[in-house]
């Protein structure tokens, strides 16, 4: 567990994209090649506007998600049930202000809030360029406006492969006048089905106080 989280830790700060390269075709098109054979096209429009879904269900905090983890720069927080859940203040990733893990599991999450309001629609195009600075094959899997603890969120799901690992990242966007939140979980994609329900009791612990 420790091995993996060390791996995406390092990947989330670097950047390294050892085992992917950029190439261009005879056609002039970019695209990336990895390591087994396999290629994508790099370009894509990723502010592209389209209709993202509305999920008409109601998400509360769970009952025993009982502790209070509050932001430092906005004002919102995060209910968790500090039995199942580990966190501190970010040390290895200097862009999150807590990073989190579940005990007994590889699931791991970050907190990454600014102080700058960014409409949800933006934010899911920043979201998935700044991701393909660390898995260029990044793609958006799901998406759909939520209502969590009575506050309109966008849950994002995006998949891409970095250092030869297949990962997930599954997480809620927010943003108002006080800044931005990206509420995000992360675990390779072989264990997220799994672990999507743990994902989804932990992210709705999600509140603007």
């Amino acid at each position: 567990m420790k091995k993996l989280a060390l791996i995406i830790i390092l990947i989330q700060i670097f950047s390294n994209l050892f085992g992917q390269q950029k190439a261009i075709t005879d056609t002039g098109d970019e695209v990336i090649l990895f390591e087994d054979g396999t290629w994508v096209y790099q370009s894509e429009d990723l502010f592209k506007k389209n209709e993202i879904p509305v999920n008409e269900k109601k998400y509360k905090k769970e009952k025993n998600s009982n502790f209070l983890l509050k932001s430092n720069k906005l004002n919102i927080g995060f209910w968790l049930n500090p039995k199942e859940w580990a966190f501190k203040k970010a040390v290895e990733n200097p862009v999150a202000e807590y990073e989190l893990h579940l005990k007994k599991g590889d699931l791991y999450a970050l907190v990454i809030t600014e102080k700058i309001e960014i409409p949800l629609e933006t934010l899911k195009g920043i979201a998935l360029e700044n991701g393909k600075s660390v898995a260029p094959d990044l793609k958006i899997v799901k998406e759909e406006y939520r209502n969590v603890n009575d506050t309109k969120v966008l849950l994002l799901q995006m998949d891409g492969t970095t250092q030869g690992i297949k990962v997930t990242y599954y997480g809620y966007y927010y943003s108002n006048y006080q800044g931005t939140v990206q509420f995000i979980t992360y675990t390779s994609q072989n264990l997220f089905k799994e672990l999507k329900e743990e994902c989804e009791r932990f992210l709705n612990g999600f509140v603007v106080i």
